[in-house]
């Protein structure tokens, strides 16, 4: 635990984990609560929770769990607070969940990492071929467009790299899982 007095400010290391945190806190909370007003009131009572307990955050601990147990803990209550709703979830059920969703970050934050490597071994107008496809408004026809290509070309060399990216990340979670 740090020696931290507990009405001193959080550290800027705890404020960067909180902020990393936050897609993951609220994938979490939508899987148990799939209401997106309400996934956000709770989501702001476990960064007010996170906030307040910053003091008592041991460094040596991962951070993403401990801030999971806390969702979950402000998931409870906010169940607790609507008892009189139709669909409760039993307190052991929404235990089992939030302990899934746990175990289940590890792989997906290792498959995010193996993706952004392979990204990175790419060429790069392959990895911006991929790259302004996923952006908000890439489009196959636009991006066909704009290099002068066919829709069917741009769309058959996203199919091959992302086929390349599948390998190139499956290798490297084998790698990974070797050592």
């Amino acid at each position: 635990m740090d020696d931290k007095s507990p009405n001193e400010p959080p550290s800027l290391r705890y404020l960067e984990m909180v902020t990393q945190s936050q897609r993951t806190l609220y994938g979490v909370l939508w899987s148990l609560l799939r209401n997106a007003d309400d996934v956000d009131d709770v989501l702001q009572e476990t960064n007010a929770v996170l906030w307040q307990k910053a003091a008592e955050f041991d460094a040596e601990r991962q951070f993403l769990p401990w801030a999971l147990k806390i969702a979950q803990l402000q998931v409870l209550a906010f169940h607790k607070r609507r008892l009189r709703d139709k669909l409760v979830f039993d307190e052991g059920l929404l235990t089992a969940l939030v302990e899934n969703s746990i175990r289940d970050i590890d792989q997906v934050e290792s498959r995010r990492r193996a993706l952004a490597g392979c990204l990175q071994k790419l060429p790069g107008d392959h990895r911006t071929l991929v790259l302004k496809r996923y952006e908000a408004s890439g489009s196959v026809n636009e991006m066909a467009e704009e290099t002068g290509r066919s829709p069917k070309a741009v769309s058959e060399a996203l199919r091959r790299i992302r086929a390349a990216l599948l390998e190139c990340i499956e290798r490297t979670l084998a790698q990974e899982a070797r050592t």
